[in-house]
């Protein structure tokens, strides 16, 4: 979408292994395609609110359904929502997503949004483990 972080202010909501802490060294790394500043939340962040509404392009992977809501995002922002969350009412995301959308100005949505690349992903990375393994 010609969509890139260089040189924009990126705020990450999650710190686990698997998705906060790469995509934020990503993020930050040098590149046409990243190169932004990184803040890195999470749970215990104070005021998180006040963090997110900094961010130009804020990525969501905390793991808790509707987290973070309208007020909490910079009018305009991308938000990339990774978090999936299986409620009562069906699979979310951690964005509030009616709200949020209404603020920003692209946001994926849960589910349809990032799933099915992470899934590829996870694929190609078992492909490869597959073939290392066999000497391939």
């Amino acid at each position: 979408y010609g969509l890139s972080p260089n040189g924009k202010k990126a705020v990450v909501v999650g710190r686990s292994n698997i998705v906060g802490k790469p995509l934020a060294l990503m993020l930050g790394a040098q590149g046409k395609n990243a190169n932004a500043t990184v803040t890195v939340c999470h749970s215990g962040t104070p005021d998180l609110g006040a963090v997110c509404r900094e961010a130009d392009f804020l990525f969501l992977a905390m793991g808790k359904p509707r987290c973070i809501t309208g007020d909490m995002v910079k009018e305009g922002a991308i938000v990339v929502d990774v978090g999936i969350n299986r409620t009562e009412s069906g699979l979310c995301g951690d964005a509030d997503f009616d709200f949020v959308s209404a603020r920003s100005s692209a946001i994926t949505p849960v589910p349809g949004g990032i799933g099915p690349m992470t899934i590829a992903q996870l694929l190609a990375n078992t492909m490869q483990a597959y073939k290392a393994h066999q000497g391939l």
